[in-house]
């Protein structure tokens, strides 16, 4: 895995992974809570964690067609998108279509997830590596391992992205808010900026960091023009993040993570 950091002293705050060489990399694997098999692949970090490590973690998950993924929680506090293919999720069978952006605050249940005829591709994202292990619902003594948290369990409608002349023609920046709450800065929005356009990031110190997920076009970085699915996490101890769109332009989503009295 090839992360690019920038360091101040012995602390990292800036990590950026190619979505390309990153899928490229991508393996088979069982799913904890049925043992089905799927394709999974790891941006960041472990894939799962039950203890506090160094960096963010993140990872995308395809499942096969017709795939449940059943209720369960985590510990650590998420973005996820679901990319790709078709599903449901809830008891309700509420219709996931890419690119829906889920929040889920951590000790939060939420699924079913099933995947449709076509599967379904999603990416989760944490701020940091913790315990992110899975708690599943029909799991005996599960209510033992449930802490206090918001219970926010939001979705998004489907964001759309644009073709590629008008990506690219767009003169001005343009931010589109999906989720926002001020009292503990959590907050999505969608980015769209024309080729080789530049703007500056968010504060990442305004609440607990943030990620950029490359939706349309392409994210410059230095001197590497990051594709489809390349993400970069800007850690809260980070002054500025400039976002630079490539050659193409960029969307992408800008996902800021709330402050949390439990780390």
């Amino acid at each position: 895995m090839r992360d690019l950091t920038f360091t101040h002293g012995e602390l990292q705050m800036i990590y950026t992974r190619s979505g390309s060489d990153a899928l490229a990399q991508r393996s088979v694997i069982v799913s904890p809570g049925t043992g089905n098999q799927h394709w999974g692949t790891v941006f960041f970090g472990p894939r799962s964690s039950n203890a506090a490590g160094v960096g963010p973690q993140a990872t995308m998950s395809e499942l096969d067609a017709n795939e449940a993924i059943v209720p369960h929680f985590h510990g650590v506090t998420m973005f996820q998108c679901f990319v790709a293919g078709s599903g449901t999720i809830g008891t309700r069978g509420q219709t996931i279509e890419p690119l829906t952006v889920q929040f889920k605050d951590h000790h939060t249940a939420y699924g079913p997830i099933t995947a449709g005829p076509q599967g379904l591709s999603f990416v989760a994202m944490r701020m940091y590596t913790g315990n992110s292990e899975p708690v599943y619902l029909d799991k005996p003594g599960y209510r033992d391992k449930l802490q206090p948290s918001k219970r926010r369990h939001l979705h998004s409608d489907p964001v759309r992205f644009s073709t590629a002349p008008v990506m690219k023609a767009r003169t001005e920046a343009a931010w589109e808010t999906l989720f926002d709450d001020e009292d503990d800065g959590m907050r999505a929005r969608v980015l769209r900026l024309g080729a080789d356009m530049q703007i500056e990031g968010p504060d990442p110190k305004r609440a607990a960091g943030y990620y950029i997920l490359v939706g349309n076009g392409s994210l410059r970085h230095e001197s590497e023009e990051l594709p489809l699915w390349s993400m970069i996490c800007v850690e809260p101890t980070e002054d500025k993040f400039d976002i630079r769109a490539g050659s193409e332009g960029l969307e992408a989503l800008v996902l800021e993570y709330p402050r949390e009295n439990n780390r």
